[in-house]
């Protein structure tokens, strides 16, 4: 099967005290608008995936994540139909700041046994079991 474009971004699963995981509604007007997925966002040519975490989740929710705070988890590798996704996936237990929705329709604090009660984009769907298994 040819791809046409492999498209890189990076999402975390950020876990509070209590081991529930932040999810982000999308907003109107972006695709797959209302589902719910794990903040984050494209990987910019010549920045690593780490950098480009720390860039989306201070514009994305105005926090201040430091590198040593993010640790690989899994990733996911989906065909959409006009792109490839490949997306690292990282936890993240420590930051500064109260998330905000400054680019979402609405945040939620998800118990991690809950998050398949949550409608999600297709390419985070395989990473539901990952995060249960391993937060």
């Amino acid at each position: 099967m040819t791809v046409s474009k492999i498209v890189l971004v990076v999402a975390a699963v950020l876990v509070d005290p209590d081991r529930r995981i932040l999810l982000a509604q999308r907003p109107a007007g972006k695709s797959l608008a209302g589902l719910w997925e794990f903040p984050g966002g494209k990987v910019e040519p010549g920045e690593s995936p780490e950098a480009a975490l720390i860039r989306e989740l201070d514009e994305e929710l105005g926090i201040t994540v430091r590198e040593p705070c993010l640790a690989p988890l899994t990733f996911a590798s989906h065909a959409y139909e006009a792109f490839h996704l490949l997306m690292p996936v990282y936890v993240c237990r420590r930051w500064e700041g109260m998330p905000q929705a400054r680019e979402h329709a609405a945040l939620a604090w998800a118990p991690r046994m809950r998050l398949g009660d949550y409608p999600m984009p297709p390419a985070d769907l395989p990473l539901i079991q990952a995060i249960q298994d391993q937060i």
